[in-house]
């Protein structure tokens, strides 16, 4: 008579290196390997991230913070990629004009939470918003005409 296999229900908790895989109950594997995210649309991968891997299903499970640096280093390789400012240079820019970021967010005609991702480096700037940052930058009479025309 053969035994009948229970199927194993899946954890819904954050997979640890000694747990299983949520999706099929195998031993998770820490490996480091590619993992990519989306960024503006785009699928960016980040070579050589360590993370907990399923060798059955290939189902990756990451930790709040790995998931973090995955999406820090993802915005950064979109930044290098596009040649987009850095979360610091747009800092710079805001704080050379002596504007909070919320003045800031209103002359760009933004969100107010925007610029604080953008500085913080949690979301990146489009090629269009970068042009006007840089124009901010480079010619400083365009804050002055923003400051004219802002809703």
């Amino acid at each position: 008579m053969k035994a009948r296999r229970q199927a194993r229900r899946p954890s819904r908790a954050p997979a640890a290196a000694d747990e299983r895989c949520p999706r099929c109950g195998s031993a998770m594997r820490r490996q480091v390997g590619g993992a990519s995210l989306p960024v503006n649309g785009e699928r960016v991968s980040v070579p050589d991230f360590p993370h907990l891997r399923c060798p059955r299903c290939s189902e990756a499970v990451l930790s709040l913070a790995e998931a973090r640096e995955l999406q820090r280093r993802a915005i950064e390789r979109y930044r290098l990629k596009y040649d987009l400012l850095s979360a610091d240079d747009i800092r710079s820019i805001r704080r050379r004009h002596d504007l909070t970021q919320g003045e800031f967010a209103r002359l760009l005609r933004l969100g107010g939470n925007t610029v604080s991702r953008w500085e913080s480096g949690r979301n990146v700037q489009s090629a269009a918003m970068d042009v006007l940052l840089r124009l901010i930058r480079d010619l400083p009479d365009s804050l002055r005409y923003l400051r004219e025309h802002a809703a």
